[in-house]
């Protein structure tokens, strides 16, 4: 996992925030994958920290979630 990200390769990727996140904002996360990475970040702090992970690393989450 690395936490270290620059804002402009953040900001060319396409965010999805969850299904389940209302129009009042809330407790969210979006979600951006290329090729071999999966991003995560907080909705409400688009220019803060992106935590990275391997596509294989999100599969086992979203599999035990």
């Amino acid at each position: 996992m690395n936490t270290a990200e620059s804002s402009a390769v953040a900001s060319s990727l396409a965010w999805f925030k969850s299904s389940y996140s209302g129009a009042e904002g809330g407790d969210c996360i979006e979600v951006a994958a290329d090729m071999r990475t999966v991003h995560v970040r907080d909705s409400k702090a688009i220019t803060g920290p992106v935590i990275r992970v391997s596509r294989e690393a999100w599969a086992g989450f979203i599999r035990e979630a």
